[in-house]
């Protein structure tokens, strides 16, 4: 019988000293009881100087390394173990162990004393019979099952006899547990016609320590045929072990694991959404405009100028070719500077129009991604802050803004906002933690705060004043935690230069783009705004819940509402009832701490009072202060637009809500058995998120672009194109996206005079008065369109005589050319 110490991996078999075990002789027909039976008996000595050999269950482990112990007997059953200190077992000390056979077919020897290892080392029993090789098997597969549990106490398996209940189950042996180093191989073989033979060896490399699990070899003779019981017979039915993954393997799961990040998705996700949510605005991208054809004509030629201007001659960039001959004229409204890579693209007023309904669909997705950005940043979870970008994104009020690209072109506020968060360290839930700041993502977001007021003062402007009122905060904050704890928290030299140099650059880039409009402001300075312009945009509190003829849901539910404002289109101001129901729940139920939720209500109802501009108490304690003291802030003639920091901190409040309904149903759902529930109320997470893009869907119409004429092919500049007025001389300067000639039409946030003058003096065109003062501009070329003459002067005088004024009239389809 073999017996083992528990835990160290060391199979050693019982040492038998002299004692002889008879060899089984099993007769032809049945077996009587009294010559059949098998009896294995195991004897140990009482001290360490009987055991020559070692113990086969000391309490210790074994010492030595590198040590192989075999033991070999004629007449009985013998083992030997490496040399041990501890002392022996109590199987061990209580002299014998006898396991018999009812019928005597079959004695299972040693029921699987078990050392149990942490490595789950195997034990063989041998047995004597017939049926020894059954016995064996089941003893191996005993063991083995015993010896996978780390520290178990070995348990001996059962012995089995073909008559019930006559087999005793040998004592289990208790050990320590022990580490093992190198790997343990026992071979046992069992002859049935001779006495029982067992050779056990074990290769040690250091005391009771083995590197893999023991593996166990045996094979059974039985009435002198070989018959072989290996574990290594099973292999056969084991799967193949994976191939090495080939380079192309590893970089495909790399790409798969890129494709499957959470960033990925997202970006994937605002890039679907926007285009579903602003259809059918990529269904005829080249032909149709969103919400109208005249601010979106002119933003298509901004993008298209910048571009070509910026490969062709970069020094004449605010010397655009409309408005001749005005000088800087390109800051005569918002640019979209920053749009500027995409304008060298294309050529011609088809490719301008797909550039702005392509960059109108991104412009959408960007602001989702930034807004649900921040709000990860923050703390919120994924379906809080999908919530927060989608509320921010498709907001109601800005459907109203679908003609402003400039204004829907805010997806880098958040975006910025985020990566200067992340980079110092900072979440609203977690608050400032030292060891999470990274220069890098400062640096990046100082880039993104560049770009965004590099797309237009009417929302980059607020955003910059942000900036620099939150560096203020920051810095006193910092001030004052040191004067409290008399202790400067960790900053680090890195990140002070990275916001350094991010800011200057920030605000460089905030400069160069500020002096043409100063040098605008200079040479026209009617052009600036009073506080009798901003009255006559500044909504009142009615338009926060007034929604926009473009929405879905609530456009033809509002008319009436929108009918008693002044001009609907800038004071249409719903943010979405949703959003604000989430909000609203916000302050009671979220994630976020008390203190950081009033924050977020002060400013809310802060960014509401100056959005009403003169309409909260004329305006003397919000935006006149502002409008007469902040550098630029007067050029600022729509208040409303900076609804987008309400609906910003709007959706901060919901993603709050949002996120810490999901931490309940998600703590909900792991509690419930069965968990059958719990996807269902992971479900009804999503409602929030369904109601806030429900809400935003959008009834915006998408006009034919006017086509262009073909005189404006081929009309050599300047030219003057007639009628004039801003609406068509917007869609002149989309039109000269074809070669970019001069032309004196314009369109912008103003009129310059002498803009006004020509449009005066030219209702008599052609007349001697006329040609002369446009030979005095400059002008070379007119183009007047019989499409637009009717009801106009020009319908009784297109088809004079020129002669006698010294130029020339052709005709070139729908227009007629005069050449000065």
């Amino acid at each position: 019988m073999t017996t083992g110490q528990p835990g160290t991996g060391n199979t050693r078999p019982t040492s038998a000293g002299d004692s002889q075990v008879p060899p089984a002789t099993p007769p032809t027909g049945a077996t009587s009881a009294g010559s059949a039976r098998a009896v294995a008996t195991a004897s140990a000595a009482s001290t360490a100087g009987d055991r020559p050999d070692g113990d086969a269950g000391t309490d210790s482990p074994a010492r030595g390394s590198g040590t192989r112990a075999d033991a070999a007997t004629d007449g009985g059953a013998k083992g030997t173990a490496g040399p041990t200190d501890g002392p022996a077992p109590d199987a061990a000390r209580n002299g014998t162990a006898t396991l018999d056979s009812a019928d005597g077919t079959s004695a299972k020897d040693g029921a699987a004393a078990g050392n149990t290892a942490k490595r789950g080392d195997r034990v063989a029993a041998s047995a004597a019979g017939d049926d020894s090789a059954t016995g064996g098997d089941r003893a191996s597969r005993a063991t083995s099952d015993d010896s996978a549990k780390d520290g178990d106490t070995a348990r001996g398996s059962d012995a089995k006899t073909g008559a019930a209940g006559n087999g005793r189950p040998a004592r289990p042996t208790k050990g320590k547990k022990a580490k093992t180093d190198s790997p343990a191989k026992t071979e046992t073989s069992v002859e049935a016609d001779s006495p029982a033979k067992t050779e056990t060896s074990a290769k040690t490399d250091s005391p009771a320590k083995t590197d893999s699990p023991a593996k166990t070899e045996t094979s059974v003779e039985a009435d002198g045929a070989a018959k072989p019981v290996t574990a290594e017979r099973w292999e056969a039915f084991a799967s193949a072990p994976e191939p090495a993954p080939s380079r192309l393997t590893r970089a495909a799961r790399a790409v798969g694991r890129r494709l499957v990040h959470e960033w990925t998705l997202a970006t994937l996700g605002a890039l679907a959404l926007a285009v579903l949510m602003t259809w059918p605005t990529l269904r005829y991208p080249r032909y149709t405009l969103p919400q109208d054809h005249w601010d979106p004509s002119l933003q298509a030629w901004q993008m298209a100028w910048s571009g070509h201007i910026l490969l062709a001659d970069p020094a004449r960039l605010w010397q655009s070719n409309t408005f001749f001959p005005e000088l800087w004229s390109f800051a005569f409204s918002d640019t979209l500077l920053g749009y500027a890579p995409a304008g060298m693209l294309g050529s011609g007023p088809e490719d301008a129009v797909l550039r702005y309904n392509i960059m109108f669909v991104l412009a959408h997705a960007l602001a989702t991604l930034g807004a649900y950005a921040l709000a990860r940043q923050l703390g919120a979870g994924r379906i809080g802050a999908a919530v927060a970008g989608v509320g921010y994104t498709y907001a109601p009020w800005l459907l109203a803004q679908a003609g402003h690209l400039h204004v829907l072109s805010n997806g880098g506020i958040p975006l910025a906002l985020a990566m200067l968060a992340r980079g110092h360290g900072w979440s609203l839930r977690h608050g400032y933690r030292p060891e999470r700041r990274h220069d890098a993502w400062v640096y990046a977001g100082w880039l993104v705060a560049a770009w965004q007021i590099s797309l237009g003062f009417g929302i980059g402007l607020p955003f910059a004043y942000f900036l620099a009122g939150a560096a203020l905060i920051v810095a006193v904050l910092f001030g004052v935690r040191r004067l409290r704890s008399g202790r400067v928290l960790p900053f680090g030299r890195r990140l002070f230069v990275a916001d350094v140099v991010g800011g200057v650059f920030f605000a460089g880039v905030g400069l160069l783009m500020a002096l043409p409009y100063f040098q605008v402001t200079e040479l026209h300075p009617y052009a600036e705004r009073t506080i009798r312009d901003i009255s006559i945009f500044s909504p009142p509190a009615s338009g926060f819940v007034t929604a926009p003829a473009e929405s879905r849901i609530w456009g033809g539910l509002h008319e009436g509402a929108r009918a008693a404002l002044p001009w609907h289109p800038e004071m249409t101001l719903l943010p979405g009832f949703v959003l604000y129901a989430l909000a609203v729940g916000g302050l009671f139920f979220s994630v976020w701490r008390l203190r950081h939720r009033l924050l977020l209500l002060v400013g809310v109802l802060v960014t509401m009072a100056f959005a009403m501009g003169t309409r909260f108490f004329d305006g003397t304690f919000t935006y006149v202060p502002l409008f007469e003291h902040a550098p630029g802030w007067n050029a600022l003639r729509t208040p409303g637009r900076l609804m987008l920091w309400v609906t910003l901190l709007l959706a901060l409040l919901a993603a709050g809500a949002v996120t810490a309904l999901t931490d309940r149903v998600r703590e909900l759902a792991a509690q419930r058995i069965p968990s059958w529930p719990g996807p269902w109320l992971r479900m009804a997470t999503l409602l929030p998120l369904l109601l806030v893009t429900l809400e935003g869907l959008n009834a915006t119409p998408h006009p034919v672009v006017p086509t262009q004429p073909a005189a404006m092919r081929s009309a050599e500049g300047p030219l003057l194109v007639l009628p004039s007025d801003q609406s068509t001389d917007q869609h002149v300067m989309l039109w000269s996206t074809s070669g970019f000639p001069d032309v004196v039409n314009g369109g912008s946030g103003f009129t310059p005079r002498q803009l006004d003058d020509v449009r005066r003096v030219s209702q008599s065109f052609p007349d001697q008065m006329s040609v002369d003062y446009l030979r005095t501009l400059g002008v070379r070329t007119v183009v007047l369109l019989r499409g637009q003459v009717p009801g106009t002067p020009w319908e009784i005088t297109i088809d004079a005589p020129v002669e006698s004024l010294g130029i020339t009239r052709q005709d070139v389809g729908d227009a007629v050319v005069y050449r000065l």
